[in-house]
């Protein structure tokens, strides 16, 4: 069960937006570490508050909390001792095992629950299309954040929003744009004709918005359904920011392997690297990576 400080620690990142795991040791085989019920937080950046396990079942624990996170799906993962290198050795729903060789206590469960804020859709406007967005929104698990809801009704886009939708018609539509162009939001989409659309585009290229940039621009917004009311437009809409949504959670988070462990590894901010014939080698530890660059020492000197 998890702790008091880890409970306020989870509601304040909740609080904040902040995607994190809860995971948890549901089984564990001796000798071992870590005792059942055990429970951490794992953030997106890979950081882990709390124990669950040493160092090595850290890294395979870290490494498939940051896919539970992608995948926006709860895990259970199977942690077992092994002379392989760290490999998958079978996915099955909502589960998967895999075999770590560092690992030198008995095999670990974890059961990996992502806690993952609503994509944040913003919408500029007032017309039928904004309240048709505000009411279809929530029912696909988007948060519409509409400028009418904000004090000074100044959408200014965050890390981690999703879309901005423009349905302004004609009001104070490229300085919003920009804004979520600029930002490198996901998807950016403007409610208007199509020649009306073009203009607006030469609007933006006139106030310096690179070509890349306006590139990223639909309108109009949404797919082609041949829709014609309100609410269908933003059915139109919704259908489109769903695609580019699941689209991103199909990645794959960044991993490597350790060459002198051979563990398999997250690739964060913070993994140890070395560079290697102009490519960067990942490790699992500083212990590690000292040992590749101890392994190079004598080619250097003979050169």
């Amino acid at each position: 069960m998890i702790s008091g400080e880890l409970r306020e620690r989870a509601q304040e990142l909740a609080a904040q937006r902040s995607p994190f795991v809860i995971a948890t040791v549901v089984r564990v085989q001796r000798p071992a570490s870590v005792a059942p019920a055990s429970t951490g937080l794992v953030h997106a950046d890979g950081t882990i508050e709390g124990f669950i396990g040493g160092v090595c079942a850290q890294h395979s624990v870290r490494l498939y909390s940051l896919t539970a996170i992608e995948r926006r799906e709860p895990l259970l993962l199977r942690i077992l001792p092994g002379e392989d290198e760290d490999v998958e050795l079978s996915r099955e729903d909502g589960a998967v095992t895999v075999q770590n060789p560092c690992l030198s206590g008995g095999a670990i469960e974890v059961f990996l629950e992502p806690v993952l804020p609503a994509p944040r859709v913003l919408v500029a406007g007032g017309s039928p299309i904004v309240a048709a967005l505000r009411a279809l929104g929530p029912e696909v698990g988007l948060e519409i954040v509409a400028d009418q809801d904000i004090a000074d009704g100044v959408l200014a886009p965050a890390p981690g929003d999703l879309a901005l939708v423009v349905a302004a018609h004609g009001q104070d539509e490229v300085a919003v744009l920009r804004a979520g162009l600029e930002a490198g939001l996901p998807y950016v989409g403007l409610v208007a004709s199509r020649k009306r659309g073009k203009a607006v585009l030469e609007e933006l290229r006139a106030e310096g918005v690179a070509d890349d940039l306006l590139e990223a621009l639909e309108t109009p917004a949404g797919i082609d359904i041949g829709a014609r009311t309100a609410p269908e437009v933003a059915l139109a809409i919704l259908a489109r920011i769903v695609a580019v949504r699941r689209g991103i959670e199909t990645r794959t988070p960044a991993s490597a392997v350790d060459p002198v462990c051979g563990m398999t590894i997250a690739v964060t901010d913070d993994t140890p690297s070395s560079e290697h014939d102009g490519e960067l080698v990942y490790f699992c530890c500083e212990g590690c990576r000292r040992k590749f660059e101890e392994r190079r020492e004598p080619a250097r000197s003979d050169g």
